[in-house]
């Protein structure tokens, strides 16, 4: 494996700059020893497993202006692809609709993954060469203080029932568009990132790590320094054809904030959404 893809303790002294080393040099890393908890994980993924299988999930329908609500199977493609990712989700904004099913676990799950992402940022901007951190057109956690569009997303991916295309998986072959992503681990195997080879490589995860990548928007503040690596959700082995439940976490910037001399974060949303069929 070429990525150099570094499984990182939290607490370590130099947890930060292994943090910006492991970004540089494959757009991801793994973080151990994390503070979020891991019995509230657990409780937030039983409680959107009640949703999902629930007759509810269809009251709280998408808005296509705002985002915020439920997005059916088949709603999604990735940049560049006709074919529908086999997932369904549920978009959650901090002023977004809430379906009563949900318990309080999910807000507190929320605000811990804003916290450890805020650290993340800050790491990046304290760890990166004097060079490229004097691109950013302001310190990368204050890009995203009070920012409306930071985006936790429920992630369903239910079983193969055989009659899906040919040509779908779960989640094609894509780029995040925000600025970081925080991923607690999924329910079960599938996340590949693209190494510098162009194969497919397993991320290795267990349930107490937490997978963190660049997405586009700091690979352009940065002027490509940072990579925005490919990355997609395989289907799973006939062996064990279950749902998957994932629960990343989009850290977006304000959309003022200029990311460079083309795109404010605003525009470059409004125009990646409409390349993936959501707007």
């Amino acid at each position: 494996m070429s990525l150099d893809i570094l499984s990182i303790k939290y607490t370590d002294f130099d947890a930060d700059k292994q943090f910006e080393h492991s970004l540089k040099h494959s757009g991801f890393a793994v973080i151990n020893d994390h503070p979020i908890e891991s019995d509230l994980i657990d409780e937030v993924y039983e409680d959107w497993k009640n949703y999902f299988s629930s007759e509810e999930k269809t009251m709280y329908m998408f808005d296509e202006v705002k985002q915020d609500g439920y997005f059916p199977y088949l709603t999604e493609n990735a940049k560049g692809s006709t074919a529908k990712d086999l997932k369904e989700f549920y978009h959650i904004y901090q002023w977004g609709r809430m379906p009563e099913l949900i318990g309080p676990a999910t807000v507190k799950l929320n605000h811990q993954l804003t916290e450890l992402a805020t650290t993340l940022l800050s790491w990046i901007d304290n760890s990166a060469p004097k060079s490229i951190s004097s691109l950013f057109s302001m310190p990368l956690n204050d890009m995203i203080v009070n920012s409306q569009f930071n985006l936790f997303r429920i992630i369903h991916y239910p079983p193969m029932t055989g009659n899906e295309d040919a040509s779908s998986i779960r989640a094609a072959a894509h780029e995040d568009i925000n600025l970081l992503t925080v991923l607690v681990a999924g329910s079960e195997p599938g996340l590949q990132v693209l190494d510098e080879k162009g194969e497919w490589v397993d991320v290795t995860t267990d349930k107490n790590t937490i997978v963190v990548n660049a997405g586009d928007m700091l690979k352009m503040a940065s002027e490509d320094y940072y990579p925005s690596t490919t990355h997609r959700v395989v289907n799973p082995d006939p062996s064990i054809n279950v749902s998957r439940y994932s629960m990343p976490l989009f850290l977006h910037p304000r959309d003022e904030v200029t990311l460079n001399k083309d795109h404010t974060a605003g525009s470059y949303l409004n125009e990646r959404l409409r390349d993936i069929g959501l707007k």
